[in-house]
Order: structure tokens, then C-alpha cells, then sequence
């Protein structure tokens, strides 16, 4: 598809619909319902089944960014121990666990694993730094940030953003982010590069000491509601992607579904 074939983009408000076999019952294959015929159908094609040790490194990189999808991006915000601010988004990221609150951000070593990258040392040397959660209306401010720029050049100025003091930590936070997180090193795991036993990457896990989230976009129970939020997903290359659709599916009690789980495994009629 070219340039001039793809619609500009459109705010759109979050909507809520119901889930994709609303019908569903305990043990229902998915042949039995028409969407799930149709999706089965491809597998006919056969399989590709992928060896990682035996396949080329770059090509497995963008096979996994491809299938493992959608990922949250943090927008990291560190500081050198000679002063110089960065500011970079990472897409491998995740929350870890909620008590105690504990983030985690891969940074990677450049393909002949010579460079790595300028957060990770501002993260080993100063222990602070911030996450800050991208909205669609400063993904172009957010993504500038990537730009594979010298040590000694930080992304601050030329991102637009606005430095907001941190209460904790030395970096500063993103203004603009109405969701962010001041952090502290907790603990890095370097994962070894099995040809050299050099670590190719290192897994960053941060305490979160402090949340800055705008009251604006918090719903009636406190908590962040997605369609205020508005926030990014990353899929391969350069492409992201918004989340404007949302359904919920019943997360069943063991103590109210039991009859028809047992009566399913032990080979009764579906209900």
C-alpha cells in the first residue's frame, strides 16, 4: 500500500463491545462457530517451524517483533553521571509485579554487541530514571527520540517535551505523559549471546517509587481509564498501532462453574 493509499489518521473515541464468541460454552471447540471455521482454515497451509540457534540473528529479531504483539512502549528518561539527559523509547517492557511495584525494560546491544545503548549506562550509573506511558497526540515527539544520536547528544530539545521534576529520582519525567512512573534500580540481568558469552542484553528491573497520573484520566473506581489514556501499541518495524476497542469476557469462579467443568470432562453434554 502506498503513501497516498492510506487514510490520515482520525482521533476516535474507545468503544466497548461485546467479545468475539459472546456464546461460548465450556468445552465448545472453535470449529463450532463460523469465525472460528474460518480461522482454522489457514492452517491447512502447513507450518513453519523455526530453529532459534540455527536461524540468522536479525531475521529472528523481526519474526519476534512481528508475532509477539502488541507490546507496550516505555518512554525512558535517564540522566548520565556527567549531567546528559536521554530520553528513549522501549518497546520489550512490562510490568513484573504490583507489590512491590516492579517494572521491567530489555535494552539491547547493537548487532555486533560493541554498543550499548546510553540508557543502560545512565541507568547502572545514577539508578534513577523514569517510565512514561505515550499518548497518541505525542507519538511523532516520542518516536524522534529513537534516532540513533551520539553519546554526547541528548533528545530532550529536539523531542519538544517538557522536563517535569522528579520527586525521587534524578531524571526528570514527561510533562506530557499523563502516566509515569519514577523508578529505581533494582536489579539487571545480562542475557549472554551463546556464540560469545557477551551479553547481547540486559534486562532492567525497577522498583517504582513513585506514579504521577493526571486526574483526568481516571474513572469512577481510580483507575486509569483506557479511551481517556489513549495509549500506543508497537507491533514490527515501524508500525504502531492505537487501542480504540475493548471487550470483557467473565473470568469464571471455580465455585460457581464446577458442575459444568466436571460435567464437560467427564464426557456430559456442553452447557
Amino acid at each position: 500500500m502506498s503513501s497516498s493509499d492510506i487514510p490520515p489518521f482520525t482521533p476516535s473515541e474507545f468503544k466497548y463491545t461485546a467479545p468475539p464468541n459472546p456464546g461460548w460454552r465450556f468445552g465448545q471447540r472453535i470449529e463450532e462457530t463460523a469465525e472460528g471455521r474460518a480461522w482454522m482454515e489457514g492452517e491447512k497451509l502447513g507450518w513453519k517451524t523455526i530453529d532459534p540457534s540455527a536461524e540468522d540473528p536479525s531475521k529472528l529479531y523481526f519474526l519476534l517483533v512481528s508475532g509477539i504483539v502488541p507490546r507496550p512502549v516505555a518512554f525512558v528518561s535517564t540522566i548520565s553521571d556527567t549531567g546528559i539527559e536521554n530520553l528513549a523509547p522501549f518497546s520489550w517492557f512490562n510490568q513484573v509485579s504490583s507489590f512491590p511495584p516492579v517494572i521491567s525494560v530489555s535494552c539491547t546491544r547493537s548487532a555486533d554487541l560493541t554498543r550499548v545503548k546510553d540508557t543502560l549506562n545512565n541507568i547502572k550509573s545514577v539508578r534513577g530514571f523514569t517510565v512514561n506511558i505515550i499518548s497518541e497526540p505525542w507519538i511523532q515527539q516520542a518516536n524522534i527520540c529513537a534516532i540513533d544520536a551520539p553519546d554526547d547528544v541528548g533528545e530532550w530539545p529536539v523531542s519538544g517535551l517538557t522536563k517535569e521534576p522528579s520527586i525521587h529520582v534524578k531524571p526528570a519525567r514527561v510533562k506530557e505523559s499523563a502516566f509515569s512512573m519514577e523508578c529505581e534500580l533494582l536489579q539487571t540481568v545480562d542475557i549472554l549471546d551463546p556464540a560469545t558469552s557477551i551479553a547481547s542484553t540486559t534486562l532492567v528491573l525497577g522498583t517504582i517509587k513513585y506514579i504521577h497520573v493526571r486526574k483526568d484520566m481516571l474513572d469512577e473506581r481510580g483507575n486509569v481509564d483506557p479511551g481517556k489514556l489513549r495509549p500506543i501499541a508497537r507491533f514490527a518495524g515501524t508500525l504502531y498501532g492505537r487501542v480504540s476497542e475493548g471487550y470483557r469476557i467473565t473470568r469464571h469462579a471455580w465455585q460457581d462453574a464446577e458442575p459444568d467443568v466436571r460435567r464437560v470432562v467427564d464426557g456430559g453434554p456442553k452447557t
